[in-house]
């Protein structure tokens, strides 16, 4: 398989493979967790400008292995490899990206002073930024920002939490950056910070995407949220500073994406709902949705997702080779069920 040639997966799987060895000879077993998420989903989707079209999708589905190894009382080594399902086609790769074959494969260490890790891995920014608004269940989640979620080769620190306050920060090079979905052939550096009281948290950060041929490329962000008994409510806004004066791209100077989300627990279920504008990246943008807990491990999902330009609607069940900017928007109706283990 393509995924084991990579140099941050053969680290996780040999720090896998350690720990489960360690634990054959070590009084203390180290802390290893199997876990998975198959979510798949019925859709009919009617793009603006292009025929209808109904069918099953995979809802990044994955199936993964972390590990953490105690080296002492204040520090553990730690790991994790994460694979990518695509239950709908029955292929190892992200139903999005479909050039990716693995989700994370990273190594480090994390102790008192914080966790320093290495490989491919969520992104700072993403984790303080843009996860705060991107929590529905279908394969439409998570379109509505400007930044990407996991890139190869980064190295990322974390500073533990200080009467609520913590920062994190990450670099990519080039050849990480490249294989990201964002495809820039320059590195890439996040910084952020995150501060929580109570049931608000308020978090502010910038992702340095290179020169990207425009000098100057960046995207600052900020996200507020807070947690009211069955209430929780997020507001997240981004914009673009770079050297690009072209009108109607994605990466044009002053381009912003602002989300209101909230969703509200009741009983076994759960609403959801997202108004966004993303400027040259989905526009107006409405998502509506609601889950329907089963279990504790499955539940239900059912949501209606509308662009007024081109962002995750496709001319056919595809992903991100698939999108077409003639679509000018579209909506898209999904049912579907996820089950976690």
């Amino acid at each position: 398989m393509t995924f084991l040639t990579t140099t941050p997966a053969r680290m996780a799987f040999a720090l896998s493979g350690s720990l489960c060895c360690s634990a054959a000879f070590a009084q203390d077993t180290p802390e290893l967790d199997f876990y998975g998420s198959l979510r798949t989903q019925v859709e009919s989707v009617h793009p603006d400008r292009a025929d209808s079209y109904t069918g099953l999708r995979d809802a990044y589905s994955r199936v993964g292995i972390s590990g953490k190894y105690p080296i002492n009382a204040n520090l553990a080594l730690v790991g994790q490899v994460e694979l990518p399902v695509d239950v709908a086609n029955a292929r190892l790769r992200d139903p999005y990206d479909q050039d990716e074959n693995i989700r994370i494969a990273s190594v480090g260490v994390k102790g008192t002073l914080g966790a320093l890790t290495y490989g491919q891995q969520w992104m700072p920014y993403y984790n303080a930024v843009a996860a705060p608004v991107d929590m529905f269940s279908t394969y439409y989640s998570g379109y509505a920002t400007y930044t990407v979620f996991r890139v190869a080769k980064t190295l990322a620190y974390s500073t533990p939490t200080y009467n609520g306050l913590s920062f994190g920060a990450g670099y990519a090079p080039s050849s990480g950056n490249r294989r990201s979905t964002s495809r820039i052939d320059d590195r890439r550096w996040q910084a952020v910070a995150t501060y929580v009281r109570g049931d608000t948290r308020l978090a502010a950060g910038v992702d340095d995407r290179g020169d990207a041929g425009y000098g100057k490329n960046r995207i600052y962000g900020v996200t507020l949220s807070h947690q009211a008994d069955a209430l929780y409510l997020a507001v997240k806004y981004e914009a673009f500073e770079t050297g690009n004066r072209q009108p109607g791209s994605f990466s044009t100077d002053g381009n912003r994406a602002i989300n209101l989300y909230g969703h509200y627990a009741l009983g076994k279920s759960t609403i959801k709902l997202m108004l966004a504008k993303v400027d040259n990246y989905g526009d107006e943008i409405i998502h509506l949705g609601i889950d329907y807990a089963l279990s504790r491990d499955a539940r239900l999902f059912a949501e209606l997702y509308r662009e007024a330009e081109t962002a995750a609607l496709t001319t056919r069940r595809g992903g991100l080779a698939d999108v077409d900017g003639g679509v000018r928007g579209g909506r898209a109706l999904a049912v579907g069920l996820r089950y976690d283990f």
